[in-house]
Parts: C-alpha cells; sequence; structure tokens
C-alpha cells in the first residue's frame, strides 16, 4: 500500500474529518495516551475550531482512498496561552523562554498515524510537509517522554528536546525543530 502525503487548506479538512477520526481514535488509544472513543469525537470538533486559528497548517496520508495518518500545526500567538498544556510549559520554560522560543513559532498540535501504517515512513514525511515553512525555520512540540516511539521519530528527524519537564501527570516535554534558531540552548537530544 503506498500512501500519498499532501497539504490540506483548511477548507478541504471536511473531507478528510471522518478519516482523521479514525485514525485519531486509533493512534491515541494505545500507550501512553489510553484515549477512549469519545475524545476522538471530541477531536474532530476541536479541529474544526483549529483550522481557524492564525497559521493553521494540516497535512494528509491517504492510501487507495483511505486516511492513514494527519498532521496539524498552526502559529503560536504573540502572547503564550494560559490554556491547555500552555501554562505548564511556560511554568518549565519561564515565562522569558516560552516567549522568545514559542510565541511565532509554528506549533506542532496532532501527529497522527494509523497503528496498520507503522514503520513507512508516514510520520516523518507528515512532520516535514506540515513543518516545512516553518518561520525561520521556528517550530515545537510538545509530547509524552512516554511516547517513546514518537520521540525516537521526531530525533531522528532532528528535533531536540528542551532539559526543562513540563510539570504534570503526563510526563511531558518541550521538542525544538531542526531549525530552530534556539535549538543549541535546548539541552539533550
Amino acid at each position: 500500500m503506498t500512501a500519498e502525503v499532501r497539504t490540506v487548506e483548511a477548507g478541504e479538512l471536511n473531507r478528510y474529518a471522518e478519516g482523521i477520526r479514525d485514525v485519531y481514535a486509533r493512534a491515541f488509544a494505545a500507550p501512553p495516551w489510553n484515549e477512549d472513543p469519545a475524545q476522538a469525537d471530541s477531536y474532530a470538533e476541536r479541529l474544526a475550531r483549529d483550522a481557524l486559528r492564525p497559521g493553521f497548517r494540516a497535512a494528509v496520508a491517504t492510501a487507495e482512498g483511505t486516511v492513514t495518518g494527519f498532521a496539524t500545526a498552526w502559529i503560536t500567538p504573540e502572547v503564550f496561552p494560559a490554556d491547555r498544556g500552555y501554562g505548564q510549559v511556560a511554568e518549565a520554560l519561564g515565562p522569558g523562554r516560552a516567549r522568545a522560543w514559542l510565541c511565532g513559532a509554528l506549533e506542532v498540535n496532532e501527529l497522527a498515524v494509523a497503528p496498520r501504517a507503522h514503520g513507512r515512513g508516514l510520520g516523518s514525511a507528515l512532520l516535514h510537509t506540515v513543518t516545512g515553512s516553518a518561520p525561520d525555520g521556528r517550530c515545537w512540540l510538545l509530547t509524552s517522554v512516554r511516547a517513546e516511539p514518537a520521540l525516537r521519530l521526531y530525533e531522528r528527524a532532528g528535533w531536540r528536546r528542551v532539559d526543562a519537564p513540563v510539570p504534570g501527570a503526563a510526563a511531558l516535554v518541550v521538542l525544538l525543530g531542526p531549525r530552530h534558531p534556539r535549538r543549541a540552548e535546548a539541552g539533550s537530544g
């Protein structure tokens, strides 16, 4: 099965919504996320709102007409948000670094590949497609240190972990993209 990865405009997302929801449900049902199907429904609703964010980008992988993976990203606002996990990220990095390193940068929000399509390079292709035009190479993401396959993918792609664990039970970590100008200051990876 050969997959095609392509950029999708916000207005085209509806065409892929059910497939994205299905991939999300399968990908995030496994540890460390352990999400139930209702959370996939919530993500599908959130995706419609996320598509309205400034700088929103999406990439979709399809094979034989079926969605096999997707990635979404947007530009982090100039005033660093406090909702969702942002407050914890600001606490880990400190407000100055959060603002300097992340505000105005492309934030990878979700990246998921259907389990049956793992090992085919789709995660790397989706990540590259959605981040390829990051402003000044500045891109970042947040994931769990328990998501070992995801961490291996990001690190193989040149992403670097920030040596500042994000507080909370989810064991989250910030990663900076391979062309982010503050990578050297990030620490390990």
